[in-house]
C-alpha cells in the first residue's frame, strides 16, 4: 500500500527583526489649542484685525499649556502650526520652544472673517436682530462683507484633513481660535453646525481629534487639565 504523502508544513511567519519599527498607523492626533486670553476676550469681536496681543494672563496660559503638551513625552509631537494672527503665534511660541519645534504659520487656521462686524463690541452685537440667527441658525448666516459659518467650517476641516495626511502616525498641534475649533469639533462629532454654539472652548484649552481615513473621533474637548491619557492615543 503506497504511503500517503506527508502534509507540507506551513512556513513559519518570519519574525520581525529586533529594533525594526512597526508599520506606521494611519491616524493622526490633532491637538487644537485656542489662543490665550487677550485684553478684548469676552468683550469684542476682534476677528482678523491685526495688532491684538496676549494679555499678561494669556502669556501665563500659553506657558502653562506648553508644559502640559510637552509632558506628553519627547518626540511625541511632530509639528506645531498656528494661525498667522499675533495672539495665536504668541500662544504657539512657548509650545514650539518646549517641543523643540519651529512654529509654522497656517492660514487655514485663521479666525472666521467677521467682515463689517470685526472689532464690534459684543454688547452692541447682541442687540442686533441677526444675533439670534448667529446663535440659533449659524449655518444660515454670513457675516456682512465676510465669511459664512459654513465656509469657515469647510475651511478648518479641510485644513486639518490636509495637515493630518502629512503627519500620519504622529501628533500635531494646531493653535487657532474659538469658533473654528468649535466647528472642527462639531464636524468630528457628527453634530450639525447649528448646534456648534453649545460647545465651549476656553482660552488655551486643548481639544484633541483622532483623524484617520476611516473617519474622525473626538478624544477630549476644552481640556484645561493634564493630558496624560493622550499619550496612549
Amino acid at each position: 500500500m503506497p504511503r500517503a504523502k506527508p502534509t507540507p508544513r506551513a512556513k513559519p511567519t518570519p519574525r520581525a527583526k529586533k529594533g525594526a519599527a512597526p508599520p506606521d498607523p494611519q491616524h493622526t492626533v490633532v491637538l487644537l489649542v485656542r489662543h490665550g486670553q487677550t485684553p478684548s476676550t469676552g468683550q469684542s469681536l476682534p476677528g482678523r484685525a491685526a495688532g491684538l496681543h496676549l494679555a499678561e494672563s494669556g502669556v501665563a496660559q500659553a506657558d502653562a499649556v506648553a508644559l502640559r503638551i510637552a509632558a506628553l513625552g519627547e518626540g511625541k509631537v511632530a509639528a506645531v502650526y498656528a494661525s498667522p494672527l499675533e495672539r495665536t503665534r504668541e500662544t504657539a511660541a512657548p509650545i514650539g520652544k518646549a517641543l523643540g519645534q519651529k512654529v509654522i504659520r497656517e492660514k487655514g487656521l485663521l479666525e472666521c472673517d467677521f467682515g463689517e462686524w470685526t472689532g464690534a463690541a459684543l454688547a452692541d452685537l447682541r442687540k442686533l436682530p441677526e444675533w439670534n440667527t448667529v446663535q440659533r441658525y449659524p449655518s444660515g448666516f454670513r457675516f456682512p462683507g465676510g465669511e459664512s459659518f459654513t465656509e469657515m467650517q469647510n475651511r478648518i476641516t479641510a485644513t486639518l484633513a490636509r495637515l493630518a495626511a502629512q503627519h500620519r502616525g504622529h501628533t500635531i498641534v494646531c493653535v487657532s481660535h474659538a469658533d473654528p475649533i468649535k466647528a472642527a469639533v462639531a464636524h468630528a462629532m457628527g453634530t450639525h453646525l447649528d448646534l456648534f454654539q453649545r460647545i465651549v472652548i476656553n482660552p488655551c484649552s486643548v481639544s484633541a481629534l483622532f483623524l484617520s481615513p476611516g473617519g474622525p473621533a473626538v478624544l477630549t474637548v476644552n481640556n484645561v487639565d493634564e493630558l496624560s491619557a493622550l499619550a496612549l492615543a
